[in-house]
């Protein structure tokens, strides 16, 4: 969802990657709440609002100025040229195509993303989506969550284009038609928890992930026989017989620490597979 014309927004954007900022009056936000169907996720649902309420133009306008600095970086490193050629010329390609099927476009969700304003990693993740949804005419939409967001952080993200959730829905979005869901770096848990919500063949082969490699969950739980990360990711070591998995490669030391181990997943099942129930703890 663009950003509401009361919240600082980024104005001309051309293809260099020059931007005109613009700055608002004050004004409400407007967020977009998405449904989550079931009743034992609507009362796991949380309403949220920022850490912290009061808003600073001059901190926006600093924040605004380090994502444009990131994301010009980003879009013309090594990197960023090996992650789109992975998309475009692979089978990942393929993978991906499937998933959108008839659709026009993939709605992205991304939980987890940290703070933009203190770490970079966030914002070179961020960088990334955002940078995708401009180039990749596939992707629709972006919703952004994190628990710690400020409310300059909200203000930032929307002037770009996100919509920021103002529920909780501790991952467990239901993907009724096709969804990418961005979550680099998150906690086991948040993964285990998507699948949870999603656990139906149906459901499953709407998601395309981009996040930590399940590969490496399960070499980890068979390698230290680790109970805390069996307990947390149930899901993720059982859906791995019917994952299609992805490794990215991080090419530059620069963008190791916001994307090493990272993933995409995509998930094919025949129509008619039967899910084992797995017990929550």
């Amino acid at each position: 969802m663009a950003a509401s014309s009361k919240t600082l927004t980024s104005g001309n954007h051309n293809l260099t990657g020059d931007w005109t900022i613009v700055l608002p009056r004050r004004g409400k936000q407007r967020r977009k709440v998405s449904k989550i169907l079931t009743p034992e996720q609507q009362q796991q649902q949380q309403s949220w609002v920022p850490t912290d309420l009061e808003t600073d133009l001059d901190r926006e306008l600093k924040l605004m100025r380090k994502m444009q600095i990131c994301m010009k970086k980003l879009e013309s490193s090594q990197f960023y040229h090996t992650f789109l050629d992975q998309i475009q010329n692979s089978q990942l390609s393929n993978c991906i195509f499937r998933v959108v099927g008839s659709e026009l476009r993939m709605h992205m969700v991304i939980y987890g993303i940290g703070s933009i304003e203190a770490y970079e990693p966030p914002r070179l993740q961020l960088s990334l989506a955002i940078l995708m949804k401009r180039k990749l005419n596939w992707i629709g939409d972006i919703e952004v969550f994190d628990p710690i967001l400020s409310a300059t952080e909200s203000r930032v993200l929307e002037a770009l284009g996100c919509s920021v959730l103002s529920v909780n829905e501790q991952g467990r979005r239901q993907a009724l038609k096709p969804t990418l869901f961005f979550m680099p770096h998150c906690e086991a848990e948040l993964y285990d928890n998507l699948l949870q919500a999603n656990w139906r063949a149906e459901m499953l082969n709407h998601i395309v992930l981009f996040g930590n490699s399940f590969e490496s969950y399960e070499q980890y739980v068979s390698e230290f026989k680790s109970s805390a990360i069996v307990d947390s990711a149930k899901h993720i070591l059982a859906v791995q017989r019917f994952t299609d998995e992805f490794r990215i490669n991080t090419v530059s030391d620069d963008y190791f620490g916001a994307f090493h181990d990272s993933s995409w997943h995509i998930f094919n099942l025949d129509p008619g597979t039967e899910l084992q129930f797995i017990k929550s703890q």
